[in-house]
């Protein structure tokens, strides 16, 4: 009788609960004995998801002080931490990598596949750590360099590279040179439904994270004078607070039931990030709520605008306000049919079956 295969799950790391971890969870349920790999694991985050139960094997950056809260800063470690992993007993080596997790190196001829966030979005684009684009740190840039030779030869060492988006389908073939075909990342549709009656308030759910641009949105809904509730938590918090207007209410970390039932109230979902794919912005539309986003990445794929949101052009408080403004004057008019119907085509059973013929070679 042929033995289950071994198998190794690699994400870069798990500082907090968001789309990218979600995407492993689904995973979790095609191979619920995959072992799971990451450089750091803030367990407190993940109390009560599929992974609270999973013997999580850290790197030796885990144990690091500050590794948890901010482990950005160790970037430059990650590449030789990644490579210490020891997946010789492996059969299948699964990365999830938005940085270096696909760099592992320690294997002995398994089959090492990489379903791709995007490549490492601070070597690959002109996008800074403070989530700016004006790169002007010549030391940092130094670094970037070096990382982009590591990089490359890191992704010469994996067999097939999937991606979440066409958007992140185009970096990949620019950074690597690879074929990447597309494999959205699954969306629980059914976890949400629209109310009979929406509210008055504006929302977004995100990690609080320089690059995810909530600052614009708190200056705009600012000036809006509009209600914005702002779900989610991360080291951007104590300056988006001060800069808030009393419209703005912080309500940190919430459950997915409480997630499902803002959503299912809230006027628009809010985004103003270059998303490489963007689940929340999915999650809207399953619970019949139309989706302001940033013109760019992701959301291009997943909105139709002015049939389930809108898109702003530039990624500047000013250009939201104005959408926001038409918005506001056109709200009626968008339709909670074609709103679910656009989040059914990102549905868990597709990526399932769609991502274990990738693992497979099929």
């Amino acid at each position: 009788m042929k033995s289950e295969p071994h198998i190794a799950f690699i994400i870069d790391s798990l500082p907090s609960l968001g789309g990218g971890e979600k995407v492993l969870f689904t995973a979790l349920e095609l191979y619920p004995h995959a072992d799971v790999f990451t450089l750091i694991y803030n367990a407190p985050f993940f109390v009560d998801t599929p992974i609270a139960t999973h013997n999580i094997k850290t790197s030796w950056l885990h144990k690091l002080p500050f590794a948890h809260r901010h482990h950005r800063l160790f970037l430059p470690l990650m590449p030789s931490a990644v490579e210490h992993f020891d997946l010789r007993a492996y059969d299948f080596v699964i990365c999830f990598s938005y940085a270096v997790a696909h760099g592992v190196s320690n294997y002995n001829g398994a089959r090492h596949v990489s379903y791709t966030y995007t490549p490492m979005r601070y070597a690959w684009t002109d996008l800074n750590l403070n989530g700016t684009h004006t790169r002007k740190n010549l030391i940092l840039d130094g670094f970037m360099r070096a990382f982009r030779t590591w990089d490359k030869k890191a992704a010469s060492r994996v067999h097939a590279f999937a991606s979440i988006s066409q958007t992140v389908s185009k970096r990949i073939a620019d950074a690597y040179q690879r074929a990447a075909p597309v494999i959205y990342p699954p969306v629980e549709v059914d976890r949400f439904k629209p109310a009979c009656l929406r509210e008055n308030f504006y929302m977004t759910i995100t990690r609080l994270v320089p690059h995810k641009r909530v600052d614009l949105i708190v200056q705009a809904f600012s000036k809006l004078k509009l209600p914005l509730v702002v779900v989610g938590d991360g080291p951007e918090l104590p300056r988006l607070k001060a800069m808030a207007t009393e419209n703005i209410h912080f309500l940190g970390y919430a459950s997915d039931k409480k997630v499902a039932e803002l959503l299912g109230k809230a006027r628009a979902f809010v985004s103003a990030a270059e998303e490489d794919f963007g689940i929340a912005i999915v999650e809207a539309q399953a619970a019949g709520c139309p989706a302001i986003v940033y013109g760019q990445g992701g959301a291009l794929e997943t909105v139709l605008p002015g049939v389930t949101g809108l898109h702003f052009g530039e990624q500047t408080a000013e250009s939201l306000i104005q959408v926001v403004q038409e918005f506001e004057r056109d709200h009626p008019c968008f339709s909670i049919d074609d709103l679910l119907q656009n989040a059914r085509r990102y549905n868990k059973e597709r990526f399932l079956s769609e991502f274990q013929k990738f693992v497979m070679g099929e």
